[in-house]
Protein backbone atom coordinates (compact mmCIF):
# COMPACT_ATOMS: atom_id res chain seq x y z
CA UNK A 1 0.00 0.00 0.00
CA UNK A 2 1.34 3.32 -0.90
CA UNK A 3 2.05 5.60 2.05
CA UNK A 4 1.70 9.45 2.01
CA UNK A 5 2.77 12.03 4.42
CA UNK A 6 1.21 13.24 7.15
CA UNK A 7 0.72 16.74 8.17
CA UNK A 8 0.92 16.42 11.77
CA UNK A 9 4.23 14.19 11.53
CA UNK A 10 6.54 15.78 8.19
CA UNK A 11 6.09 18.84 6.43
CA UNK A 12 4.21 17.61 2.85
CA UNK A 13 5.10 18.58 -0.28
CA UNK A 14 2.90 21.31 -1.88
CA UNK A 15 1.93 22.95 -5.18
CA UNK A 16 -0.17 25.28 -6.74
CA UNK A 17 -2.80 22.87 -7.84
CA UNK A 18 -4.37 20.88 -5.03
CA UNK A 19 -3.05 17.30 -5.46
CA UNK A 20 -6.24 16.11 -3.16
CA UNK A 21 -9.86 18.51 -3.30
CA UNK A 22 -12.49 17.44 -0.98
CA UNK A 23 -16.36 18.55 -0.89
CA UNK A 24 -19.07 18.82 1.20
CA UNK A 25 -22.38 19.26 -1.58
CA UNK A 26 -24.67 21.66 0.33
CA UNK A 27 -27.32 23.45 -1.37
CA UNK A 28 -29.27 20.96 -3.37
CA UNK A 29 -32.60 21.26 -1.55
CA UNK A 30 -32.50 25.13 -1.13
CA UNK A 31 -31.89 24.83 -5.15
CA UNK A 32 -34.90 22.87 -6.07
CA UNK A 33 -36.79 25.25 -2.97
CA UNK A 34 -35.85 28.24 -4.61
CA UNK A 35 -37.29 27.29 -8.34
CA UNK A 36 -40.73 25.70 -6.35
CA UNK A 37 -39.26 22.14 -7.46
CA UNK A 38 -39.51 18.77 -4.92
CA UNK A 39 -35.94 18.28 -3.14
CA UNK A 40 -35.22 15.31 -4.99
CA UNK A 41 -34.96 17.68 -8.54
CA UNK A 42 -32.17 19.68 -6.87
CA UNK A 43 -30.18 16.13 -5.40
CA UNK A 44 -30.87 14.81 -9.57
CA UNK A 45 -29.35 18.34 -10.97
CA UNK A 46 -26.36 17.82 -8.63
CA UNK A 47 -25.28 14.91 -10.57
CA UNK A 48 -24.42 16.99 -13.37
CA UNK A 49 -22.71 19.46 -11.14
CA UNK A 50 -20.65 15.93 -9.86
CA UNK A 51 -19.98 14.80 -13.27
CA UNK A 52 -18.64 18.43 -14.28
CA UNK A 53 -16.68 18.66 -11.35
CA UNK A 54 -14.72 15.79 -12.08
CA UNK A 55 -14.23 16.87 -15.95
CA UNK A 56 -12.79 19.88 -14.09
CA UNK A 57 -10.26 17.92 -11.75
CA UNK A 58 -9.06 15.88 -14.84
CA UNK A 59 -8.54 19.40 -16.31
CA UNK A 60 -6.78 20.70 -14.00
CA UNK A 61 -4.68 17.66 -13.05
CA UNK A 62 -5.87 16.83 -10.07
CA UNK A 63 -5.36 13.19 -8.62
CA UNK A 64 -7.55 12.82 -5.91
CA UNK A 65 -11.16 13.76 -5.51
CA UNK A 66 -13.22 12.89 -2.55
CA UNK A 67 -16.93 13.86 -2.40
CA UNK A 68 -19.46 14.19 0.53
CA UNK A 69 -22.37 12.37 -0.33
CA UNK A 70 -24.18 10.72 2.11
CA UNK A 71 -23.69 11.48 6.09
CA UNK A 72 -24.21 8.91 8.78
CA UNK A 73 -26.22 11.69 10.08
CA UNK A 74 -28.47 12.04 7.26
CA UNK A 75 -30.30 8.65 7.65
CA UNK A 76 -32.23 11.56 10.10
CA UNK A 77 -34.04 12.98 6.90
CA UNK A 78 -37.56 12.59 5.80
CA UNK A 79 -37.36 8.73 5.04
CA UNK A 80 -38.86 9.32 1.31
CA UNK A 81 -35.97 11.80 0.64
CA UNK A 82 -33.63 9.04 1.92
CA UNK A 83 -35.35 6.51 -0.15
CA UNK A 84 -34.68 8.19 -3.49
CA UNK A 85 -31.20 9.11 -2.63
CA UNK A 86 -30.58 5.39 -2.49
CA UNK A 87 -32.44 5.08 -5.94
CA UNK A 88 -30.11 7.80 -7.41
CA UNK A 89 -27.24 6.76 -5.93
CA UNK A 90 -27.64 3.07 -8.05
CA UNK A 91 -28.90 4.83 -11.10
CA UNK A 92 -25.70 6.80 -10.99
CA UNK A 93 -23.50 3.93 -10.51
CA UNK A 94 -25.16 2.22 -13.28
CA UNK A 95 -24.64 5.04 -15.70
CA UNK A 96 -21.81 6.76 -14.58
CA UNK A 97 -19.03 3.60 -14.38
CA UNK A 98 -18.49 3.09 -17.86
CA UNK A 99 -17.44 6.62 -18.31
CA UNK A 100 -15.28 6.82 -15.08
CA UNK A 101 -13.25 3.56 -16.58
CA UNK A 102 -13.52 4.94 -20.20
CA UNK A 103 -12.06 8.45 -18.71
CA UNK A 104 -9.12 6.91 -16.84
CA UNK A 105 -10.95 7.52 -13.05
CA UNK A 106 -10.55 4.81 -10.52
CA UNK A 107 -13.71 5.03 -8.05
CA UNK A 108 -13.65 4.17 -4.52
CA UNK A 109 -16.43 4.28 -1.91
CA UNK A 110 -15.83 4.59 1.99
CA UNK A 111 -18.35 4.85 4.74
CA UNK A 112 -20.23 1.95 6.73
CA UNK A 113 -21.77 0.17 3.46
CA UNK A 114 -22.95 -2.45 5.72
CA UNK A 115 -26.94 -0.40 5.94
CA UNK A 116 -26.93 0.04 2.48
CA UNK A 117 -29.67 -2.55 0.29
CA UNK A 118 -27.84 -5.68 -0.99
CA UNK A 119 -28.31 -4.80 -5.00
CA UNK A 120 -26.44 -1.16 -3.87
CA UNK A 121 -23.61 -2.97 -2.07
CA UNK A 122 -22.74 -5.77 -4.71
CA UNK A 123 -22.77 -2.55 -7.56
CA UNK A 124 -20.90 -0.63 -5.36
CA UNK A 125 -17.68 -3.25 -5.33
CA UNK A 126 -18.68 -4.27 -9.15
CA UNK A 127 -17.77 -0.69 -9.81
CA UNK A 128 -14.51 -0.57 -7.53
CA UNK A 129 -13.17 -3.33 -9.36
CA UNK A 130 -13.99 -1.81 -12.73
CA UNK A 131 -11.60 1.19 -12.47
CA UNK A 132 -9.41 -0.41 -9.38
CA UNK A 133 -6.43 -0.22 -12.16
CA UNK A 134 -7.02 3.19 -13.04
CA UNK A 135 -4.96 6.48 -11.73
CA UNK A 136 -5.02 9.69 -13.85
CA UNK A 137 -7.83 10.51 -10.67
CA UNK A 138 -9.11 9.14 -7.55
CA UNK A 139 -12.61 9.67 -7.23
CA UNK A 140 -13.94 8.94 -3.56
CA UNK A 141 -17.49 9.24 -2.88
CA UNK A 142 -18.40 9.24 1.07
CA UNK A 143 -21.37 7.42 1.76
CA UNK A 144 -22.87 6.47 4.80
CA UNK A 145 -19.75 7.95 6.55
CA UNK A 146 -18.86 9.82 9.70
CA UNK A 147 -15.37 11.56 10.64
CA UNK A 148 -15.86 9.83 14.23
CA UNK A 149 -17.34 6.71 12.49
CA UNK A 150 -14.08 6.39 10.74
CA UNK A 151 -11.87 7.21 13.81
CA UNK A 152 -13.12 4.31 15.44
CA UNK A 153 -13.73 1.51 13.24
CA UNK A 154 -9.85 2.21 12.30
CA UNK A 155 -9.49 2.14 16.56
CA UNK A 156 -11.17 -1.38 16.04
CA UNK A 157 -9.55 -2.73 12.99
CA UNK A 158 -6.06 -1.69 14.66
CA UNK A 159 -6.64 -3.56 17.68
CA UNK A 160 -7.78 -6.83 15.97
CA UNK A 161 -5.10 -6.74 13.96
CA UNK A 162 -2.58 -6.08 16.07
CA UNK A 163 -3.78 -6.88 19.75
CA UNK A 164 -0.18 -6.18 21.23
CA UNK A 165 -1.13 -2.13 20.30
CA UNK A 166 -3.56 -1.99 23.38
CA UNK A 167 -0.77 -1.13 25.65
CA UNK A 168 0.46 1.76 22.91
CA UNK A 169 0.12 3.18 20.02
CA UNK A 170 1.05 6.00 17.51
CA UNK A 171 -0.27 7.53 14.68
CA UNK A 172 1.62 5.85 12.44
CA UNK A 173 -0.07 2.24 13.82
CA UNK A 174 -3.63 3.78 13.42
CA UNK A 175 -3.56 5.59 9.96
CA UNK A 176 -3.51 2.78 7.73
CA UNK A 177 -6.62 1.29 8.88
CA UNK A 178 -8.46 4.87 8.50
CA UNK A 179 -10.99 4.41 5.26
CA UNK A 180 -9.04 6.72 3.30
CA UNK A 181 -5.24 5.38 4.05
CA UNK A 182 -4.76 4.99 -0.24
CA UNK A 183 -4.98 8.79 -0.53
CA UNK A 184 -3.19 12.05 0.66
CA UNK A 185 -4.76 14.48 2.60
CA UNK A 186 -6.95 16.82 1.28
CA UNK A 187 -5.00 19.99 0.38
CA UNK A 188 -8.27 22.05 -0.28
CA UNK A 189 -11.70 21.27 1.47
CA UNK A 190 -14.55 22.94 -0.14
CA UNK A 191 -18.08 23.50 1.13
CA UNK A 192 -20.49 25.02 -1.01
CA UNK A 193 -24.08 26.17 0.29
CA UNK A 194 -22.83 29.01 2.24
CA UNK A 195 -22.76 26.63 5.52
CA UNK A 196 -19.09 27.12 7.18
CA UNK A 197 -18.85 24.02 8.93
CA UNK A 198 -17.03 20.04 8.44
CA UNK A 199 -20.40 18.25 9.49
CA UNK A 200 -18.33 14.76 10.95
CA UNK A 201 -16.56 15.11 7.38
CA UNK A 202 -12.56 13.57 7.38
CA UNK A 203 -12.20 14.94 10.53
CA UNK A 204 -8.66 13.52 11.00
CA UNK A 205 -7.52 13.87 7.46
CA UNK A 206 -8.46 17.89 7.46
CA UNK A 207 -5.91 18.94 10.14
CA UNK A 208 -4.02 20.66 7.46
CA UNK A 209 -6.53 21.62 4.63
CA UNK A 210 -7.03 24.44 3.57
CA UNK A 211 -10.51 25.44 4.37
CA UNK A 212 -13.13 27.21 1.49
CA UNK A 213 -17.14 28.40 1.93
CA UNK A 214 -18.78 29.63 -0.56
CA UNK A 215 -22.58 30.86 -0.73
CA UNK A 216 -22.94 29.00 -4.48
CA UNK A 217 -25.03 26.07 -4.25
CA UNK A 218 -24.13 22.79 -5.26
CA UNK A 219 -26.19 22.47 -8.38
CA UNK A 220 -24.43 26.15 -9.76
CA UNK A 221 -20.90 25.04 -8.91
CA UNK A 222 -19.63 25.79 -12.28
CA UNK A 223 -16.13 26.29 -13.51
CA UNK A 224 -16.35 29.77 -12.50
CA UNK A 225 -17.15 28.82 -8.81
CA UNK A 226 -14.88 26.14 -9.08
CA UNK A 227 -11.74 28.22 -10.12
CA UNK A 228 -12.61 30.90 -7.83
CA UNK A 229 -11.49 28.30 -5.02
CA UNK A 230 -8.38 27.05 -7.24
CA UNK A 231 -7.26 30.85 -6.96
CA UNK A 232 -8.00 31.15 -3.22
CA UNK A 233 -6.11 27.86 -2.74
CA UNK A 234 -3.13 29.79 -4.69
CA UNK A 235 -3.33 32.76 -2.22
CA UNK A 236 -2.86 30.79 0.94
CA UNK A 237 -0.05 30.50 3.12
CA UNK A 238 0.93 26.85 4.23
CA UNK A 239 2.63 26.90 7.10
CA UNK A 240 2.53 23.53 8.57
CA UNK A 241 3.04 24.79 12.06
CA UNK A 242 6.49 27.27 10.83
CA UNK A 243 6.05 31.03 10.45
CA UNK A 244 6.01 32.94 7.46
CA UNK A 245 10.03 34.42 8.38
CA UNK A 246 10.64 30.28 7.30
CA UNK A 247 8.87 30.40 4.38
CA UNK A 248 10.02 33.94 2.91
CA UNK A 249 13.55 32.51 3.73
CA UNK A 250 13.23 28.74 2.05
CA UNK A 251 13.69 26.73 4.53
CA UNK A 252 10.99 23.81 3.66
CA UNK A 253 13.06 21.44 5.53
CA UNK A 254 10.99 17.54 5.98
CA UNK A 255 11.35 17.57 9.41
CA UNK A 256 9.81 14.72 10.57
CA UNK A 257 8.27 15.32 14.36
CA UNK A 258 7.59 13.17 17.38
CA UNK A 259 4.64 11.38 17.54
CA UNK A 260 1.83 11.13 20.08
CA UNK A 261 2.47 7.98 21.62
CA UNK A 262 -1.60 6.27 22.74
CA UNK A 263 -0.70 4.64 25.85
CA UNK A 264 -2.92 2.09 27.92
Amino acid sequence: MMSFTSSTRSVPTTSAVPRHVAIIMDGNGRWANNRSLPRFAGHHRGVETVRATVKMCLECGIEYLTLFAFSSENWRRPQEEVKLLMQLFLRALKHEVKKLDRNGVCLRVVGDLSRFEPELQALIRASEQRTVHNSRLVLTIAANYGGRWDILQAVRRMLNSNPEKSDGWDESDLAPHLAMSYAPEPDLFIRTGGEQRISNFLLWQLAYSELYFTEVLWPEFDALAFEAALASYRQRERRFGRTSEQLSAGSLPAVSLTDTRIDA
